[in-house]
């Protein structure tokens, strides 16, 4: 397998974990839905035990924010591995897109032409007439 396979399923993996962990998230009780329940406005939860689902949807949001932190790290591994791939692999330069028998050398900078305040019409090169300053 190839890096950019084992990227895509990852990031399969990532999505997958992350919409599971969100809905699991959004299914649990709040703290005070408890209180409701003592004065009898609650229903029991008897489908996963006598404790209720709370053990459950907590042991499980757990194992798949484990799950979602390991497989951000193999990402990143496979990203770095990715890169340093790519620094080995001929990533072109300036200098293999030159013809032949042309210098590698840069050219000696040009200067540019003296351009001062004073070309500019309506603008005084007085700095004096500027308000704030």
């Amino acid at each position: 397998m190839n890096i950019s396979t084992i990227e895509s399923i990852l990031l399969a993996l990532l999505v997958l974990d992350a919409i599971a962990l969100t809905v699991l998230v959004l299914l649990q009780q709040g703290k005070g839905a408890d209180v409701g329940a003592a004065f009898g406005s609650g229903s029991s939860n008897t489908m996963f035990g006598s404790l209720g689902a709370a053990s459950f949807f907590t042991k499980a949001t757990a194992w798949l924010a484990i799950g979602f932190f390991v497989i951000t790290f193999c990402l990143a591994y496979v990203a770095k591995e990715r890169a340093s791939q790519l620094g080995t692999v001929g990533i072109p330069t300036a200098t293999d897109s030159l013809p032949e028998g042309s210098s590698s050398e840069l050219a000696e900078p040009v200067a540019p032409e003296d351009t001062g305040v004073g070309d500019v019409p309506g603008v005084e090169e007085d700095a004096g007439d500027v308000p704030g300053l």
